[in-house]
């Protein structure tokens, strides 16, 4: 990172594994908008498995999109990124159409009002939201009713809240002001 009191956000990301690896996206400023650092999104995938070959995944706080394009450069079946940025949903359309990404779906949405909407389940969840956010406990009722048994839940955050019995802890980790962890969700007997 440059030295100086006032760092520039170069506003690119860079794809670190499958078929778009090294291809960089370029992404608008917005407010709370910091994406998943190369580093975090390397452990992140290492613990899910390199390969999502015939996953579904929802990436609900899109943003520069790493996530679930990094979900689907590596081979996920149907991936989901939503946010309630127009400017972000359309720089998001335009980059999945250039990495040549056709399983990607945009959404124009808040991500509890997208939840509530929807009647597809999923795999794998990414759950970034800006560090201000605070619907966690809302997003978890929600969320329980949209993920298959088995489903990895990925949460990053300055502040962890507090979380469901029924997401089990599987990795944890600490990067900068971000702690985050991939949790199971774990189906009732």
């Amino acid at each position: 990172m440059a030295a100086g009191k006032h760092t520039k956000h170069s506003n690119q990301v860079r794809i670190i594994g499958g078929q778009c690896r090294g291809r960089k996206l370029s992404f608008a400023s917005a407010d709370g908008l910091r994406p998943t650092p190369d580093s975090v999104r390397e452990k992140l995938f290492n613990w899910l498995g390199q390969d999502l070959t015939g996953k579904t995944v929802l990436d609900l706080f899109g943003g520069s999109g790493a996530l679930g394009m990094e979900a689907a450069s590596r081979n996920a079946k149907w991936v989901v990124i939503a946010d309630n940025n127009r400017q972000t949903v359309q720089t998001l359309e335009k980059n999945s159409r250039e990495l040549g990404l056709m399983q990607i779906q945009t959404v124009f949405s808040d991500g509890i009002a997208y939840l509530k909407t929807v009647s597809e389940q999923f795999d794998v969840v990414f759950l970034d939201p800006p560090f201000t956010w605070q619907d966690w406990q809302i997003l978890f009722d929600v969320l329980k009713l949209r993920l298959n048994p088995g489903a990895f839940v990925y949460l990053e955050a300055g502040r962890l809240p507090d979380i469901p019995d029924w997401l089990t802890e599987y990795r944890e980790g600490k990067s900068g002001q971000s702690t985050f962890e991939l949790r199971v969700f774990q189906v009732a007997e």
